[in-house]
């Protein structure tokens, strides 16, 4: 199905890098904004080829990567979607094209070509979508096979202020001075050589431990903007006072529950405080951690179902094509999402067992709303559930939590 649409082309190697002094300026410029503090540990005599690892908040990540690896050439990779409107650009600087979440066959291919080949710098985001609320996304220990395989130096790079700055979800900036970025390198050659996959995932588990919440309150950060809780209730969708989903709103610096009328006042230092007196979590990410709890409960006794009419879009290059009306089902099995194109019926499946975590948008372009990107090796489908109560938010901490059912229960 589709087959009438160009695909990207996933096989061509990537070119080596131009306009690094360029894009090493742009990055500059943003460092030099936010007053970004920047170390360097253990990186004497390590020089491309090695892979550089880096969690993943904000745009501003991006250029970050690049002052910080200049005068060094580096490719990395980048979410299709990355390459609307200026494939030829990208892949001008290198960026290695890549639909989420799924296993590519020529990705070893692309990452063989620029270690050996180029003998440049290969950075990915393993996390593989920006932190929905500053902690720790999901990295998986094939990340720490691909690292043992290419057998050169691991360094990461850890960043600091960038999801403070600008949200996942308000990606308004916030002006925030004094970023932090650590430039490390976890293991050598020789290390790595000697290291089982095991300790490489190790040192990679360790290493990206975050929490951006608990780092703008210990720095004293403060957010004066009037609007900055505006958008939090779109991580922040169940309320613990009442148990309701799907009421909570924000306006201002409030966050607040329709439901049974309960308001939190999101402070400067980025932490909430209930206007009643009682705050049930003052500290975003242990909220949105309790609504992984509640969603692994309806995971574990089977409850978990997701249902609604959609329109869907299809990114098979670097366009989107929308492709009209459908049904997306979630379930303990997985998504099926189905339609009629051009008169012919389509269905697209794809089982919980293989996919670890989905990557979702909030009112993804002001288009149609918030949206779950669903992917196969050739197309990329922008699916926008039509339903008012949903969350896209808890349709990705199920995708998480039906990945670690069905693996524990193997």
């Amino acid at each position: 199905m589709f087959d009438q649409f160009e695909k990207f082309d996933m096989k061509a190697n990537p070119k080596n890098p131009v306009l690094v002094p360029l894009t090493t300026i742009i990055g500059a410029l943003e460092v030099w904004k936010h007053k970004a503090i920047i170390n360097k540990i253990n990186m004497k005599g390590i020089k491309p080829p090695y892979i550089l690892l880096a969690n993943h908040n904000a745009f501003l990540d991006i250029q970050m990567l690049r002052y910080i690896t200049f005068p060094h050439k580096m490719s990395y990779i980048v979410a299709i979607d990355g390459f609307l409107g200026r494939k030829k650009f990208l892949e001008s600087i290198g960026c290695i094209c890549k639909r989420k979440f799924t296993t590519d066959p020529y990705l070893i291919q692309h990452i063989d070509y620029v270690l050996n080949k180029q003998k440049n710098i290969l950075a990915m985001f393993p996390e593989a979508r920006y932190s929905l609320c500053g902690t720790t996304a999901i990295i998986p220990s094939s990340v720490a096979r691909l690292v043992k395989h290419f057998n050169v130096p691991l360094v990461i790079l850890q960043m600091r202020g960038h999801h403070i700055n600008s949200p996942f979800w308000n990606l308004r900036m916030r002006k925030v001075k004094g970023i932090e970025a650590d430039l490390k390198c976890v293991a050598t050659k020789e290390e790595i050589e000697s290291m089982s996959v095991e300790e490489i995932n190790e040192i990679i588990q360790n290493e990206f431990i975050y929490d951006e919440y608990a780092w703008q309150k210990k720095k004293g950060i403060r957010i004066p903007f009037e609007w900055r809780a505006e958008g939090l209730h779109k991580v922040l969708y169940k309320c613990p006072h009442c148990g309701k989903e799907y009421e909570m709103s924000t306006s201002g610096s409030i966050l607040k529950c329709n439901a049974c009328g309960k308001e939190w006042f999101y402070t400067e230092l980025g932490e909430l405080e209930g206007k009643d007196g009682v705050t049930e979590f003052s500290h975003i990410p242990d909220w949105y951690e309790w609504e992984r709890d509640e969603v692994r409960k309806e995971v574990e006794n089977g409850t978990y179902y997701f249902e609604s009419e959609v329109h869907t879009d299809i990114l098979p290059k670097d366009k989107f094509i929308p492709i009209g009306k459908g049904k997306l089902v979630h379930n303990l099995n997985g998504f099926t999402l189905t339609g009629e194109f051009e008169g012919e019926p389509y269905e697209l499946k794809i089982a919980s067992k293989s996919i670890y975590g989905v990557h979702i948008e909030y009112e993804y372009l002001g288009k149609y709303g918030d949206c779950v990107d669903l992917n196969t090796l050739d197309n990329t489908y922008y699916v926008y559930p039509e339903r008012k109560d949903f969350s896209v938010t808890k349709i990705s901490l199920a995708v998480e939590e039906i990945y670690k059912h069905i693996s524990k229960n193997r």
